[in-house]
């Protein structure tokens, strides 16, 4: 780890009679400028008056340009121990409460390495000095959670964090090191719940744990506490500002509406707390925008409010299982409302409806303009799309629409869509571990793909992997996920063999 020290020139202080000769020369400068001001000044006065006129100034000055002289060493500024009878504000009795919640997570991957064939060829190793190399290598990556349950010692983290993980260890801010077990991970927010080794919890561990607040109540300018575990230093403190609300456009995830905050967040620091001044969760800490690698002051984590509704989806799944409406849209532009004669400054428009979709059962038609759900405005595709990831499902929302010149509304309820994503632990015991979606429209083939597969898993240990296409069920052709989902269950007695396509080869699998 290399570090870089901003240095700060100090020029050389010149000797005792350098001073002087100095002061001299800065006397005499100050009264030659002092003069020649007042001269200027008023150029009608006579000698006699200039040097009257000038003699209690001069006198004056130099009277103060002595003192300053005189004085062998500048005061320094030091702040007061307390103002009008109150001590300075402080973070730290706040952070003593916080910042025991907050852990250092460790996770290792084993990584398999790709070999010549000749590698394993005896006789080439022997007359060809293949060097020994090893048949896997480790990953190591380091980041940060927060415990959230002290009883059951339930944890939030990035999923990014832990990702593929073959062992995670979790520090306390106190040194103690514990195993954690993963509960479930979220692609799509980039969220996971790991649990410290429930034997270590059975000998009475002292916890701390932060409580989840209302993001929702967050404001631009409101004061924020980044805690985590930068480039594996230890934990550290940052401090700073909720710089923006609703922030989306990064890569990779598909619901986002993070804060922004400008309070120093670097690798390691993902998975960590952001806090407010209550001491309260507000967000998790999950990315940057830099250019160079580092922190710039643009820092983006999850809201408590996301946070803490895929926590109950894992914690009660396994999964996060989320509704869908079943349609598509597009943003409303100026050009659009124009053409369209909305008046409404926010919405998104209906360029696509499933015939099955809970919109398309409401009564909604394409062409319509979504203004708010549930209250809440469709300022863009990805607001809909962020409320629709969160909405509990099941459940009934009000959709306001605009249609006609008019504004009406419409009772939807959530439905969770089984035909496009599912995953396959509610199929099959055997298929635990695997995420299954259904073929892009955008593809012009059959089939059902392994969108995850989770490590150490059955499926893992059979050699199934993300991206492989299952082509077949036990010997029946698999059009889509629909006629996947109705071959199960099987009987007792079945055997589950998938044929999948990888690379364009066909291989079998049997669970």
């Amino acid at each position: 780890m290399s570090v870089r020290f901003n240095n700060q020139i100090t020029p050389d202080m010149p000797s005792s009679s350098g001073r002087n000769h100095a002061r001299c020369r800065m006397s005499q400068s100050l009264k030659l400028h002092a003069l020649k001001i007042m001269c200027e000044h008023d150029s009608a006065m006579n000698t006699s008056d200039i040097t009257q006129s000038l003699r209690q100034p001069l006198t004056a000055l130099g009277f103060a340009l002595w003192a300053l002289l005189a004085t062998p060493h500048l005061a320094q500024a030091t702040l007061p121990a307390e103002v009008n009878g109150e001590p300075l504000p402080s973070l730290a009795p706040l952070l003593e409460e916080v910042t025991p919640a907050v852990v250092n997570i460790y996770s290792r991957t084993r990584v398999q390495v790709q070999m010549s064939p000749f590698a394993n060829d005896p006789f080439f190793r022997r007359f060809f000095d293949f060097p020994s190399v090893p048949r896997e290598r480790v990953q190591q990556s380091l980041g940060s959670g927060v415990i959230v349950d002290a009883d059951q010692g339930i944890i939030l983290t990035n999923n990014h964090v832990i990702d593929n993980a073959d062992d995670i260890a979790v520090t306390l801010q106190d040194g103690r090191e514990f195993n954690g077990q993963l509960i479930g991970a979220d692609r799509d927010t980039d969220l996971a719940v790991i649990q410290i080794d429930p034997d270590a919890l059975e000998s009475g561990l002292d916890l701390a744990s932060l409580r989840l607040s209302n993001s929702d109540q967050l404001r631009v300018g409101d004061f924020v506490v980044a805690v985590g575990n930068p480039f594996g230093l230890g934990q550290t403190v940052t401090s700073g500002i909720v710089s923006a609300l609703g922030r989306s456009g990064l890569r990779g995830l598909e619901y986002q509406n993070f804060i922004q905050t400008d309070a120093s967040i670097n690798p390691g620091n993902s998975g960590g707390a952001l806090i407010n001044l209550r001491g309260e969760l507000i967000g998790i800490n999950t990315a940057i925008f830099t250019p160079s690698g580092g922190n710039v002051g643009i820092g983006f984590a999850v809201p408590a409010s996301t946070a803490a509704y895929v926590l109950n989806q894992l914690l009660e799944f396994g999964e996060v299982r989320r509704g869908s409406f079943g349609v598509r849209v597009q943003n409303l532009d100026e050009s659009l409302k124009q053409a369209l004669d909305i008046p409404a400054s926010n919405g998104v428009i209906v360029r696509g409806l499933e015939p099955q979709g809970s919109l398309a059962k409401a009564g909604v038609k394409v062409g319509d303009v979504i203004l708010a759900i549930d209250g809440r405005a469709m300022k863009s595709a990805q607001d809909l799309r962020n409320l629709e990831g969160m909405l509990p499902v099941d459940e009934s929302v009000n959709v306001a629409l605009w249609r006609d010149g008019q504004t009406r509304e419409v009772a939807v309820a959530i439905v969770e869509n089984l035909d496009a994503r599912i995953s396959g632990q509610r199929l099959d015991a055997r298929l635990s571990g695997l995420m299954l979606v259904t073929v892009p429209e955008s593809q012009r083939f059959n089939g059902v793909v392994i969108e995850e597969v989770q490590r150490n898993s059955p499926p893992w240990e059979a050699g199934l992997r993300a991206g492989d296409l299952i082509v077949a069920l036990n010997s029946r052709v698999v059009r889509d996920l629909k006629s996947f989902r109705e071959a199960f269950p099987l009987g007792e007695d079945d055997e589950l063999v998938l044929e999948i396509r990888r690379r364009g080869s066909l291989y079998r699998v049997i669970l």
